[in-house]
């Protein structure tokens, strides 16, 4: 563990290593996955207020609710890649790049 004697700062993988486990390990995974998925909401968030929309004038550009968009910007809904693909699209005029990481 890599730590800062005069501070007793510890860098953010050995913090995640001691909160969530080593990387591979289940809780690591499932830690993983949800800060996925809530960095999509910030994305889709942060682009609706770089273009001026509110979560109900983005919702009726793309075809969905203002509760639906909320509840994706407060990480407390799955999205359907189709859906999210649209909001990107149709809502925000922009396009979705994917990386898989093997």
């Amino acid at each position: 563990m890599k730590n800062n004697q005069a501070t007793n700062l510890v860098s953010w993988d050995d913090h995640l290593d001691i909160k969530y486990g080593k990387v591979g390990t289940p809780s690591r995974e499932k830690y993983e996955e949800d800060f996925e998925s809530f960095k999509i909401g910030v994305l889709i968030q942060e682009a609706r207020k770089l273009q001026n929309l509110t979560q109900e004038e983005l919702a009726v550009k793309c075809g969905t609710t203002k509760n639906y968009i909320s509840r994706i910007e407060n990480n407390a809904s799955d999205i359907r890649l189709s859906t999210l693909m649209r909001i990107i699209r149709e809502g925000l005029g922009g396009h979705l790049k994917l990386s898989l990481e093997l």
